[in-house]
């Protein structure tokens, strides 16, 4: 059963470095279960979709890359992709709201999207963001579209995720009419729905936890859907609470670890058990540390996931790794 019932367009935002695209491309997965299908778009033009799945490079067009988790003895959907870029998406505005087609292009040779989406960002962002409103939205004016179960986002960082998604504030002081503007307008009735989520990935580290904080904040006073906090690289716990209280104490038995290694067939030292202690002393103070911003993100009032650091790196069994936590969470 997923916390998210309701929600077609899970948009997942964090702090640079936290892992926001590994965990946009988990949900993905984790979604696209039971034959539902999924698109995941990413707008930020580093094509780190195509590297974490391990294909070509995204064109502008949806491209299936994945199945999903499987969740059940019914087939898993697939897992479509979308590289969003806005001149391509101003060409595609152009071409199904005013029948430019060739027109359009020529607009592009001289130069034209250019200016409009790099002159004026407020505009660049509603055509990233219209983009994505389009395919969970599909209409009559995209004829023989793909319809999708679900949108995951991977989107801007946190800092500018709730500029980034209030279109119509942002194009307010360029177009206080006409179908820029009603387009903006229009989205932004998808946006604060409860069709839409924004979810927010972080580290028990201070900042990202202070910023995940923050950002809760700034989408709460633009009236934005707040979803739930992942709490990503979480390390596994190797050691009980015991010990770790020992270890920042510096009350380890050495006698004891001593024994340990000789039993593991190693010629134990005074070095080498000082070497011990004083990194089983850092790894209880990173604990200590960690656990206190756990309490925090307990206390920012949304729903919270973890998801284990994945040794080695991430590759596409990695992914499907975490899909499977988000899914046994609830989260999908």
């Amino acid at each position: 059963m997923t916390d998210w019932p309701r929600v077609q367009l899970h948009v997942v935002t964090g702090k640079g470095g936290t892992g926001k695209s590994t965990v946009a491309a988990a949900l993905a997965l984790a979604l696209a279960g039971e034959g539902r299908n999924v698109l995941l778009c990413e707008v930020e033009g580093r094509q780190g979709v195509a590297r974490m799945f391990d294909v070509d490079p995204l064109p502008y067009a949806e491209t299936r890359i994945a199945t999903g988790l499987r969740t059940g003895p019914e087939e898993p959907g697939s897992v479509y992709a979308l590289h969003i870029e806005a001149e391509a998406a101003l060409l595609e505005y152009l071409r199904m709201y005013y029948k430019l087609g060739p027109a359009g292009r020529a607009l592009d040779r001289f130069g034209v999207t250019e200016f409009a989406t790099t002159v004026a960002p407020g505009v660049r962002d509603v055509l990233l963001t219209g983009k994505v409103f389009e395919a969970v939205q599909r209409n009559s004016r995209n004829k023989g579209a793909r319809q999708y179960d679900a949108v995951v986002l991977d989107a801007p960082p946190t800092g500018r995720i709730t500029a980034f998604l209030n279109v119509s504030e942002s194009v307010a002081g360029l177009a206080k009419v006409g179908p820029i503007k009603n387009q903006a307008d229009t989205m932004m009735t998808l946006f604060r729905s409860p069709r839409t989520a924004v979810h927010l990935v972080t580290l028990l580290e201070e900042m990202p936890v202070q910023e995940t904080a923050d950002g809760i904040g700034e989408l709460r006073g633009a009236r934005l859907p707040v979803g739930g906090v992942i709490v990503n690289q979480v390390r596994p716990r190797d050691l009980p609470q015991e010990a770790l209280a020992a270890a920042r104490k510096g009350s380890l038995d050495r006698a004891e670890i001593g024994g340990d290694l000789a039993a593991a067939g190693l010629q134990p030292s005074d070095e080498m058990i000082e070497g011990l202690l004083a990194e089983a002393a850092e790894h209880a103070e990173r604990r200590a540390l960690e656990d206190g911003q756990r309490t925090v993100v307990q206390g920012l009032g949304v729903p919270t996931y973890e998801l284990e650091r994945v040794a080695g790196g991430i590759d596409l069994g990695g992914l499907y790794e975490l899909a499977a936590s988000l899914k046994q969470q609830g989260m999908a």
